[in-house]
């Protein structure tokens, strides 16, 4: 009888945890829709059935279904998502704010929650100027057989199966010499409509990071200043900045990728996750793609530019290229989420991309360290698997490596992010290619090494700087 008694114990306290997990499943996928909404409805000023056509399908399998079923509620005078999962629970909750896009709200929170979010209540510029900085004379003079073989060539990035079969392509951006030379956006997108950026948000990072180190604020080669680990004996307080850069910081991870759902969508900070997790192997020693070395590098941004963190971004990097069309969301504590909740254009992207192409340099002020552009190219010492035994890219400093075994010039390096967002940088050609798309999840991505590729032979006899 007591054996009996102990196993209907046993099924019932695992029936209560299967439902306890399928609530939070269920919250998670609440989270994301509600983000989704919120981001996709007030950043970029598309209609519910955009965003759920793009941003609400294809993706992680878990979510997938119950996203679309899931009812939401959209108060666009408070610019805020509110989306139900459980009758004895409020509903997630996304709440718009300028320049900072769209925080998540805590599982359980109501919505007098937003009245603490952070704000950042500052006007980006009015920018009426010549490209790149503007978007006067963007268009590059090429000859007209070329400059018709290059938009030929961005045709068939968008039919869904010359690079990659189904693939859903929304952008296209080519700049040749620092000028556009092609450029295409799908139905419902323009130059100026944003999408998330997904892991390029790492990249901006990156350079966020050298902004700082410019500014003397930092250095890559000390200790990352996270706050969190300053406790005297803490072992994370030997972890260089460097080393989170280069994804090894050898901090635990929940498997690779670190897909980090209780930030991205479950309300959670950054500073009571990322900041709290444990060594598992020696700094430097191990590459783990993980979105936490991102979080808390910006985390060591915000740590040491004070009171003016919200605004630096802004101030010191986006405004000053003309990245006037780009958001940067938090979380409610105010953390930004750069490594994956950024909001932007293709041509924004590209704006980035010429920073780098130009060695830090815009317009004749210097804003990354010279040589920066060399650094976060240059191979980090510990490499993805798929690099050393594969053909996989190989990785820098929140920068992807490609060369001569992809078919591309030596020093090719790229911003990457899920469903097909990717910049490439081709020093040698002075060549950029921004694509931004809506791949589906488990199918197979674009082949953006091969459309660069196909590029650099149609521009062969240019050379880059």
């Amino acid at each position: 009888m007591r054996i009996a008694s102990l196993i209907v114990l046993a099924l019932l306290a695992a029936s209560a945890g299967a439902q306890t997990e399928s609530q939070h499943t269920r919250a998670l996928a609440a989270g994301y829709k509600a983000a989704f909404l919120c981001s996709g409805i007030f950043n970029a000023g598309q209609t519910e059935a955009q965003i759920a056509a793009d941003d609400l399908t294809g993706i992680y399998k878990e979510y997938d279904g119950l996203v679309a079923a899931l009812p939401a509620t959209v108060d666009r005078r408070a610019g805020t998502v509110a989306v139900s999962f459980a009758p004895d629970m409020l509903p997630r909750i996304a709440v718009w704010r300028p320049n900072l896009g769209c925080a998540q709200l805590p599982i359980g929170a109501s919505v007098d929650a937003a009245a603490a979010l952070p704000r950042l209540d500052l006007q980006a510029p009015a920018i009426d100027a010549a490209w790149p900085t503007g978007d006067q004379h963007a268009t590059a003079m090429l000859p007209r057989g070329e400059a018709n073989a290059v938009a030929k060539l961005i045709e068939r990035a968008f039919d869904r199966r010359s690079y990659g079969e189904g693939t859903e392509t929304s952008a296209v951006v080519v700049l040749v010499d620092g000028k556009i030379a092609g450029e295409r956006y799908r139905q419902g997108y323009g130059r100026d409509v944003p999408q998330r950026t997904w892991s390029v948000a790492k990249s901006l990072t990156a350079t966020l990071v050298g902004v700082a180190v410019r500014q003397g604020l930092l250095d890559v080669r000390k200790p990352a200043p996270v706050p969190e680990w300053q406790r005297a004996g803490d072992p994370r307080a030997r972890i260089r900045l460097e080393q989170l850069l280069h994804m090894a910081s050898g901090l635990w991870t929940d498997g690779p990728g670190n897909r980090t759902d209780e930030i991205y969508l479950g309300g959670a900070t950054v500073t009571e996750t990322a900041a709290r997790m444990p060594l598992e192997a020696a700094p430097g020693t191990r590459f783990r793609y993980a979105n936490n070395d991102t979080l808390l590098a910006a985390h060591a941004v915000r740590a040491v530019t004070g009171e003016r963190a919200l605004a630096f971004p802004f101030t010191e990097l986006l405004w000053r290229i003309g990245m006037t069309h780009t958001t940067l969301e938090t979380d409610w504590y105010g953390h930004f989420v750069l490594s994956s909740q950024v909001w932007t254009t293709a041509r924004d992207l590209a704006r980035l991309a010429l920073l780098y192409q130009n060695d830090g340099a815009w317009n004749g002020e210097r804003l990354l360290p010279a040589g920066w552009a060399r650094y976060v190219a240059m191979p980090a010492p510990a490499q993805p698997v798929n690099a050393v035994e594969g053909d996989g890219p190989g990785y820098g400093a929140f920068f992807w490596l490609y060369g001569p075994r992809h078919g591309l010039p030596e020093g090719t390096y790229a911003m990457r992010g899920n469903r097909g967002q990717y910049v490439m940088i081709v020093p040698s050609r002075a060549l950029i290619v921004v694509r931004r798309g809506f791949d589906k999840e488990g199918r197979a991505p674009f082949d953006v090494a091969r459309f660069t590729v196909d590029l650099v032979a149609l521009l062969g006899g240019r050379r880059g700087g």
